[in-house]
């Protein structure tokens, strides 16, 4: 059956459509109702704002890739590798603060990989490729800076959602062993005191898997070389944010899931295709139109 969440008043001129894809099994995760034919691999397709229309599309997508049946084992895996984390979080920081102070070495490299995670650097590298794009007439270059600042956004909106409603204190300023979690915490507290609150999950990590998985798909002759030293950024990156106390190390499955999903999400506005079972019970979110004599717009529906 079909939930009416809202209906958002849009403009609904000269809307694109695709036909539904056949019955072979995999479909598009494109929302079902809704199949805008945007096709992002040509530069005379995008505009300024392109990178901001297209993340409501993004959470969409998401959701709808997300919460199927067949991904249970995934999110089970990663929900146990979180649990073990938590487990050990006290003992792997205390060492980390250890490392951290002894030399002088390890904080500057610490100091340096967490930088790399802040979104600065994300922001830094749209901006190159969006340059090179615009005065070298290269398609792929201005694309690919269109779709980092789209993931960048679309993912970061989604990891400062959780962290207010989780509540998780950074290890600096832990109060209790693992540190303390409040659950929906009072938000005027929270921006008052932000690292008692913002540990989960790890955005650092998730701004810098989105931005390496954008660019390697876009640039898939790099994958060569780009893979193996885009998990050592990583890994960096997370060893740098545990040395510098602002993430546990059980903030990071998360956030590489999440940037890993909306970075292949970015990069592949033709939709990602989805094998799906012939009894596929599924919640999903779908935008239709919403055209009348007296409106124009897009209906969200959840249907189960």
């Amino acid at each position: 059956m079909g939930v009416v969440a809202s209906t958002l008043s849009v403009a609904a001129e000269n809307i694109p459509f695709k036909q539904p894809s056949d019955s072979s099994g995999v479909v598009s995760a494109t929302p079902d109702s809704l199949h805008l034919s945007f096709d992002l691999r040509k530069s005379s397709d995008l505009k300024w704002y392109t990178m901001f229309e297209r993340i409501p599309g993004d959470w969409v997508t998401y959701a709808n890739r997300s919460f199927r049946e067949e991904k249970i084992p995934e999110i089970a895996g990663m929900t146990a590798l979180t649990a073990f984390a938590i487990w050990t979080d006290q003992p792997v920081w205390e060492a980390s603060d250890r490392w951290y102070k002894s030399s002088k070495v390890v904080k500057d490299v610490s100091d340096f990989f967490e930088y790399l995670g802040d979104g600065k650097p994300q922001f830094g590298l749209a901006a190159a490729f969006g340059a090179v794009g615009f005065f070298a007439k290269d398609d792929r270059a201005l694309r690919t800076g269109s779709q980092l600042v789209e993931t960048i956004l679309a993912c970061g909106i989604v990891i400062q959602t959780l962290k207010h409603i989780t509540g998780r204190e950074s290890p600096l300023v832990s109060s209790r062993i693992n540190g303390r979690w409040v659950f929906f915490p009072n938000q005027l507290e929270y921006h008052r005191k932000v690292p008692y609150y913002d540990a989960f999950p790890s955005g650092h990590i998730a701004t810098a898997t989105a931005t390496l998985t954008v660019v390697m798909e876009n640039y898939p002759e790099w994958k060569p070389w780009l893979q193996p030293l885009s998990y050592f950024l990583i890994a960096g990156i997370g060893v740098g944010l545990s040395n510098t106390g602002i993430h546990w190390w059980s903030d990071f499955p998360l956030g590489i899931a999440l940037g890993y999903e909306f970075g292949m999400i970015a990069a592949h506005p033709e939709g990602l295709d989805v094998v799906k079972s012939d009894k596929d019970n599924s919640p999903k979110l779908t935008l239709s139109p919403d055209i009348s004599p007296i409106r124009q717009g897009v209906t969200v529906s959840l249907h189960f």
